[in-house]
C-alpha cells in the first residue's frame, strides 16, 4: 500500500513527570485505545498519525514517547533539538507535576534553542475530578504566563485528547505557512512532502498512519 500523502511532517516530544499519563494520552490518539495500567517508559518510544489541517491538507505527525523518571533525562534532552513542537503535560491529581513543570518547559527552550518550538500545556486526568490538586485557573495562568495554548484532557473518556493535538499541530502549521519556522538542512522538525495536482481528499480514518508499533530508541 502507497504511503500516504502529507504536505508537511512535524516532529512533536512529549514531556513531563513520570505517571502523568503522556503514553496513555498517545496511546488514545494514535490507536484510539485506552489502557488502565502501563509500564513506565523507557527511555523514548515512538509513535505516528496522520492529522488534517485543512480540508484536503494533511502533516504527518512523528509523535515521540519520552519517560519522565530523572535517570533517562538526559536522553530525553538528546530528543529536543529536533522537535519543532513540544506537548507539556502535567497529572491534575498530582500538584508536584504542575509545580515541575517551570522545570521542564525551561529545558525544552535551552535545547532547541535556536529553533522555535510551539508548546501546548495539558491537564490530564481529568476524569479524576474527586481528586484534583491542580485548578483550571492555575494551568491557564501558567499557559498565558509562558504564552502558550491550554487544554485539560482524558484519554480514559478520550475528552479533548484529538483537539490538543491538532490545536498544537494547527499552531505549527500556521508558523510554517507564514515562514516563521521554516525547513532546515540538517533538523528534523519540520520536512516537506509531496502533494501532486492530482491529490484528492480521502477520509482520515482511512489515512490514518498508526503507532501501533513502538520503537525504543535507547538501549
Amino acid at each position: 500500500m502507497a504511503e500516504p500523502i502529507w504536505l508537511y511532517q512535524f516532529r512533536l516530544i512529549l514531556i513531563g513527570d513520570s505517571t502523568v499519563g503522556k503514553s496513555s494520552l498517545l496511546r488514545r490518539f494514535t490507536d484510539g485505545k485506552f489502557i488502565e495500567y502501563s509500564d513506565p517508559t523507557v527511555g523514548v518510544d515512538f509513535f505516528a498519525r496522520l492529522m488534517e489541517v485543512e480540508p484536503g491538507k494533511r502533516v504527518k505527525l512523528q509523535l515521540w514517547d519520552t519517560a519522565g523518571q530523572e535517570r533517562f533525562r538526559s536522553i530525553t534532552r538528546s530528543y529536543y533539538r529536533n522537535s519543532v513542537g513540544a506537548v507539556l503535560v502535567y497529572d491534575v491529581t498530582n500538584r508536584k507535576s504542575f509545580e515541575h513543570l517551570e522545570s521542564w518547559w525551561h529545558e525544552a527552550k535551552q535545547h532547541t534553542m535556536p529553533h522555535n518550538m510551539v508548546f501546548i500545556l495539558v491537564g490530564h486526568k481529568i476524569d479524576l475530578a474527586s481528586e484534583r490538586e491542580v485548578s483550571q485557573e492555575e494551568g491557564q495562568q501558567f499557559a498565558r504566563t509562558h504564552d502558550m495554548s491550554y487544554l485539560e484532557t482524558s484519554a480514559k473518556n478520550a475528552e479533548n485528547v484529538e483537539k490538543a493535538f491538532w490545536q498544537v499541530t494547527r499552531e505549527i502549521y500556521e508558523l510554517v505557512e507564514m515562514g516563521v519556522i521554516n525547513t532546515e538542512e540538517g533538523w528534523e522538525g519540520v520536512k516537506s512532502g509531496m502533494m501532486p495536482r492530482s491529490y484528492s481528499t480521502v477520509p482520515l480514518s482511512a489515512q490514518q498512519d498508526n503507532g501501533g508499533e513502538k520503537k525504543c530508541l535507547c538501549s
